[in-house]
């Protein structure tokens, strides 16, 4: 059973003694977590999800809170491909993975979700199902900016995959920048393309305030490959119809002889 806690402000109970509420995010049920419950009338049930790629911008499920801030040691990398939703099988689209990295920050969102254990769940389903290719769920402590000794959340999920193209299937590792590009900016979908999941995290990272170098680099290219492929569908291969049919001969006509008819 793992525990996520987030201290909140101090309170009293009526004998005036002062007393901490812990907000309490139960991974994986047991029959503890009604220990749990019990022994505790101050402890909620919580669950704290960390987004750092499209769950910045569309989280898609019910929550109660966000929070702006960042995990340690880690760095958002495009090496995980995605065939059902922004790519198919044949031509997978690139998607936001973690890659560690010690002295690294990720810049992203915790969503708290608050209401019992059937709420719990339902956004347990459905981020499953939405996160199908992430073979990891880890657990880390989440920061607010301006706070980066102490964890404002502790125990937080996130989603994140192996790296190993033998032990993960989804996993396709580091390739040179211009390759990424070209991939990207190709991949679509029944969801949509790959190049709009990046430039939509590009514009949610600025409105959060904290923009990502790599996506920003990553983007730019992609915008120069859309650009030569927009600029060979424009000028395209010139067609000569003179190539494609025979001359035509002109030839005088005969003279013919007009009698008077006066």
């Amino acid at each position: 059973m793992y525990l996520s806690s987030h201290r909140t402000d101090e309170m009293k109970d009526r004998s005036g003694i002062p007393r901490f509420a812990l907000s309490v995010a139960i991974l994986a049920r047991g029959p503890d977590s009604l220990i749990v419950g019990s022994l505790f009338r101050e402890i909620r049930m919580v669950l704290w999800v960390f987004g750092y790629g499209s769950l910045v911008w569309n989280p898609g499920f019910d929550f109660d809170e966000k929070i702006v801030g960042y995990i340690k040691d880690y760095r958002r990398v495009f090496d995980l491909a995605c065939i059902d939703h922004r790519g198919t099988p044949e031509n997978p689209a690139r998607t936001c993975t973690l890659e560690a990295k010690e002295g690294a920050v990720c810049w992203g969102a915790a969503y708290c979700v608050r209401g019992g254990i059937e709420k719990e769940r339902a956004a347990m389903q459905y981020l499953e199902r939405r996160e199908c290719e992430y073979d990891l769920k880890s657990s880390v402590d989440f920061y607010k900016d301006g706070d980066d000794l102490k964890p404002t959340v502790t125990g937080v999920l996130v989603f994140t995959s192996t790296p190993d193209k033998e032990a993960n299937r989804y996993y396709l590792g580091p390739a040179p920048l211009e390759e990424m590009a070209k991939q990207i900016a190709t991949a679509n979908g029944p969801c949509g393309n790959n190049k709009d999941y990046l430039f939509s995290l590009e514009k949610a990272m600025f409105s959060i305030g904290h923009e990502d170098d790599y996506v920003i680099e990553l983007a730019n290219e992609v915008r120069k490959v859309l650009g030569r492929l927009k600029e060979k569908i424009i000028t395209g291969p010139h067609i000569s119809l003179m190539s494609h049919h025979p001359l035509l001969q002109v030839v005088p006509l005969k003279e013919t002889t007009v009698a008077d008819s006066r």
